[in-house]
């Protein structure tokens, strides 16, 4: 999907849209690590369904930190940073911790999420609330 198609989804397309991302994390959370900034993060996608083992970034330790953590526990993450600079930083730092082709290494939910998102909200913390005002748009319609 372009950035253009992006820019011109309806409400409806949109929440449709995150939900099919949600559903392949879902999916993924199976036996993928979901690398995460905070706390606020997992209350978040915790309230989104997502029942994951979650790895808190910035309380954990660090990129480095959550490297070792994923190759101790079984290789295979979701890195699920916010999409503002910070977590762009953290972002391109786990990449390069974790190797940049790494194929247990999934970004495309990130990028999708961010693509999505972007115009409205900046971090995953948000995502909650923006997928709860935007199905009450969409059912108001």
């Amino acid at each position: 999907m372009s950035k253009t198609e992006r820019g011109t989804l309806t409400d409806r397309e949109r929440l449709d849209a995150i939900n099919e991302v949600l559903q392949r994390l879902e999916e993924l959370s199976v036996d993928h690590i979901l690398l995460i900034e905070g706390k606020k993060d997992r209350i978040s996608l915790q309230s989104l369904g997502i029942e994951a083992e979650m790895y808190q970034i910035q309380s954990d330790g660090g990129p480095v930190d959550a490297a070792e953590y994923v190759e101790g526990h079984g290789g295979k993450a979701v890195v699920l940073t916010d999409w503002d600079r910070r977590g762009d930083s953290l972002a391109e730092q786990l990449s390069n911790v974790l190797g940049k082709d790494n194929a247990s290494i999934d970004f495309q939910i990130r990028r999708d999420l961010s693509g999505l998102c972007r115009t409205y909200i900046k971090d995953v913390e948000s995502l909650y609330t923006f997928v709860t005002v935007l199905s009450g748009k969409v059912y108001e319609q």
